[in-house]
């Protein structure tokens, strides 16, 4: 493993997830040099990464068109091309998975955010595609609204590992925790393992900023007293909402309900840092947010710019004060935080789905010009 400011997170005790697989890195032994000198321990299938690449490119134009000579629409073509890729990338980590004894070396899988307000049917669709993965490193990937909430209790109890996504406040936060730990203490309650089922929590950092940042460049334009604090806050909100979540979550493994559950094998609910798009060489998330156990979701271009110069100094725990007097300075300015983070998640779910419809139209495409 090489030495770069990459490695070096695992000094801190941070884990890097890729965000954003393709078959042709799978098969290229890209990935899996990313995960030999890089130390990757997590890789990060989703329907918006598939979409650019089968928009763009060919790689998956032969699976495609085989699946459509088996009579397969383009919603189970879509659901056979995130299985595979997961399962692909599950079986790259394998060695990861249990040489920490479970700890890293995870794949995501993610259920069609189509299925975000029903529970019933985020349960049903988790169950099958865990099924057809058939691998025990793998995280069905769900989104943190209240139906996901629900899901996420049930299949935890029943032993399928899962990753919830847009969870953008401390409430929600608690709701997904206490839902997971309720889930692990039924599970010990009937005598299960807890050992081989955990939960990550992923906060998508670049949305919350971008949400505030026209509502603060307004008042940061006005002549009253709000002016110069708005012009402050610009930009600095989503770091201060991890570091909220951090003390949460800090708070929750530190207390005997999560002892009891430990000592009969429950793992901890990691955090992860969504911190970058496709394309974004910014490391201000990144760099602001290197914590112990915290895991750091990066595109590969962000990768390679964090490779190349980014601070693996540890500053998560830094500034918490200053974090929660920066939120109180929000609500003083009217930001309620209860309804941005409705508004994010409802702008997150939509986001997903229009990613997720314009690859089944793609797919579809395809499907037609293979008969």
């Amino acid at each position: 493993m090489r030495d770069t400011p990459i490695t070096r997170l695992r000094g801190c005790g941070q884990s890097v997830w890729l965000d954003g697989i393709g078959r042709s890195m799978l098969l290229s032994g890209e990935l899996a040099a990313l995960v030999q000198e890089d130390g990757v321990s997590g890789l990060a299938s989703s329907a918006a990464s598939l979409e650019r690449l089968v928009a763009a490119g060919s790689d998956y134009d032969a699976s495609i068109a085989f699946l459509s000579r088996r009579g397969l629409g383009a919603t189970h073509i879509c659901a056979a091309l995130l299985t595979e890729d997961a399962r692909l990338a599950a079986e790259l980590l394998r060695p990861v998975y249990e040489l920490s004894k479970g700890e890293e070396g995870f794949a995501t899988l993610e259920v069609s955010p189509r299925l975000a307000r029903d529970a019933g049917a985020t349960v049903a669709e988790a169950r099958r595609l865990w099924d057809t993965a058939d691998c025990p490193n793998l995280y069905i990937s769900i989104p943190g609204t209240l139906e996901g909430v629900a899901a996420l209790r049930q299949l935890v109890r029943e032993g399928i590992s899962v990753c919830v996504t847009l969870v953008f406040s401390v409430p929600r936060y608690r709701a997904v925790a206490d839902a997971y730990l309720d889930a692990l203490a039924q599970r010990a309650a009937r005598g299960l393992p807890l050992e081989c089922v955990t939960s990550v929590v992923e906060l998508p950092l670049m949305q919350i900023d971008r949400l505030l940042e026209p509502l603060l460049s307004s008042l940061a334009r006005g002549e009253n007293a709000e002016r110069s604090l708005a012009e402050v806050l610009k930009g600095k909100a989503a770091i201060a909402i991890a570091k909220a979540l951090r003390c949460v979550n800090r708070e929750i493994h530190g207390n005997d309900r999560y002892r009891v559950l430990a000592a009969r094998g429950g793992r901890a609910q990691r955090l992860v840092w969504a911190s970058s798009g496709a394309g974004d060489l910014d490391l201000t998330y990144s760099e602001a947010l290197v914590g112990a156990d915290t895991v750091q979701l990066m595109a590969p271009a962000t990768l390679a710019a964090f490779r190349e110069h980014g601070a693996s100094v540890c500053r998560l725990d830094d500034g918490v004060q200053e974090a929660i007097v920066l939120l109180e300075n929000l609500c003083t300015l009217g930001v309620n935080l209860h309804h941005l983070a409705h508004e994010l998640e409802d702008e997150g779910v939509e986001r997903l789905t229009r990613h997720y419809d314009s690859l089944l139209r793609n797919i579809e495409l395809k499907r037609r010009a293979a008969l």
